[in-house]
């Protein structure tokens, strides 16, 4: 590999683990800001946002909120990258300090939050054909008006609209914003569909049950009239462009009244996979002023070769800037320069996974805890793990709640989604056959064009999170016919 950069270089040749906290001496003037209020990050993949963020953490515990009685939060999406990041952050910050910082992905800091306010409610996750919001779904659906509606499209209009902007009442489904959704409808069309919403409403009540963006609502409000209960003294938000518009109204209600160095948002559009954007000053979060928007422009993680082929991936797609306008992938540049990412093309999943030993070999086992085999889902990851296993391949699955330790051994195995936050030398996606990336079943899931595309773009930035995990190799290996998504020819 060739390095463009002399701390880079130094740093290079050091373990997966010193690598995973290294601050480039470019970034430290935004680790040690003294903001007036609310800093945005933005970052491609590798360009350090995670990094920079824990780096603001230590910052913030030692030498701006150092009191006895100071907290600060530092938050995420998921359960495994805030595990990950809490570990690593130990390697950087004194006991005293991180006993001031506290680290939880967010649905599990309103859980824990709602249960000691006695909250009386259930939180329940929708699972598209299983479990009990299924269920009620269905008997809502009953309700639905003559309308020349697919039955798709009221779950999505109540994901994309209803929730998404918080609609408690029929007044606020009215008035509500629905751009994007493709297919207008008229305030007489939006009364009748109020219906099926309204039911589906009343039997959660009846069941004591809530969905996730209610209780994440419910959170919120109860802070807004208890006042200022808690002792935080800033929150750290990472991976922000999968919170919805409740997860910043919270954000900003943990911090109630803007004050300095109160918030610090870190994310990239490009790597939106959950959920649809989010302009922050709709949630009382402005980052508009001096020093309250910042942008890391240089990739430390992956090579030249390898941000290119991701870039590629979400080529003439619009990436927002999580606040409403658009960010470019090429305002992002890499240090280091390596080979292409390899695309393995194979006539049979016995010949794929021939293919996927050959390259796992060429490290030593010993380094194999730095390589990571990605799929799109558990099932196949599962699939991949048993055949390289009867192969001599030991491997490692990737925990959704633990910190993942490179003393152990194994080549590690993960989804796309538990793959997110996290980074390898060397990175084998697997099984990017033609239905699988994107999911056949999800993308004949609707007939709205709207809802379509957003499927698309998420299902492209879920590859594009995938490869850009690789610090200096990458493989994308398929059998039959590979995703479009891949560069043909």
């Amino acid at each position: 590999m060739i390095v463009d950069d002399e701390n880079l270089e130094q740093i290079l040749d050091a373990s997966i683990e010193k690598w995973r906290v290294f601050l480039h001496p470019m970034q430290r003037k935004i680790v040690e800001l003294d903001a007036n209020g609310p800093v945005r990050v933005l970052g491609g993949a590798g360009t350090g946002k995670t990094v920079v963020a824990m780096h603001r953490a230590v910052h913030l515990a030692t030498k701006v909120f150092n009191g006895e009685r100071d907290r600060i939060l530092f938050t995420t999406y998921t359960r495994n990258l805030a595990a990950d990041i809490e570990e690593n952050l130990r390697k950087i910050c004194e006991p005293d300090a991180m006993r001031r910082i506290e680290v939880i992905n967010l649905d599990q800091w309103v859980q824990n939050f709602l249960k000691r306010q006695g909250y009386p409610h259930n939180i329940q996750y929708y699972t598209q054909g299983s479990g009990i919001l299924h269920e009620l779904w269905e008997n809502a659906l009953a309700m639905r008006p003559e309308l020349d509606l697919p039955r798709t499209f009221y779950r999505e209009e109540w994901e994309y609209v209803v929730q998404a902007q918080g609609c408690a009442t029929l007044r606020d489904y009215l008035t509500a914003r629905r751009s994007g959704r493709g297919l207008p409808l008229q305030r007489p069309d939006r009364k009748e569909i109020w219906r099926v919403f309204e039911e589906y409403r009343n039997q959660l009540t009846d069941r004591g049950i809530r969905e996730r963006s209610d209780a994440i609502r419910d959170a919120c409000q109860i802070l807004k009239s208890e006042g200022d209960i808690l002792a935080y003294r800033a929150v750290l938000l990472d991976e922000a462009q999968d919170m919805g518009e409740e997860a910043f109204q919270l954000i900003r209600q943990l911090v109630p009244d803007e004050r300095d160095n109160d918030l610090f948002i870190v994310g990239d559009g490009h790597q939106r996979i959950y959920r649809r954007p989010v302009i922050m000053k709709h949630c009382g979060i402005n980052i508009v002023g001096r020093n309250r928007s910042h942008r890391l422009r240089i990739n430390y993680r992956t090579t030249d070769e390898i941000r290119r082929f991701a870039v590629g991936l979400l080529e003439g797609l619009r990436v927002d800037d999580l606040d409403g306008d658009a960010d470019r992938s090429d305002r992002y540049k890499s240090l280091m320069h390596g080979q292409p990412p390899a695309i393995v093309a194979c006539e049979s999943f016995e010949k794929e996974v021939d293919a996927i030993v050959e390259f796992v070999k060429q490290e030593p086992e010993h380094e194999r805890a730095s390589t990571c085999l990605v799929a799109r889902t558990q099932r196949l990851v599962d699939q991949y793990g048993e055949a390289l296993t009867s192969r001599g391949i030991e491997t490692f699955p990737i925990s959704r709640t633990r910190y993942d330790d490179r003393r152990e051994p194994g080549l590690r195995l993960a989804t796309m989604h538990r793959v997110k936050g996290l980074e390898f030398n060397r990175v084998i996606i697997a099984g990017a056959n033609e239905d699988v990336v994107p999911l056949r079943h999800l993308m004949t899931s609707t007939e709205d064009e709207s809802v379509l595309e957003d499927l698309e773009m998420r299902e492209r930035a879920l590859l594009y999170v995938a490869v850009t995990r690789a610090k200096k190799d990458a493989m994308v290996s398929f059998h039959g016919k590979g995703s479009a998504f891949l560069p043909q020819g």
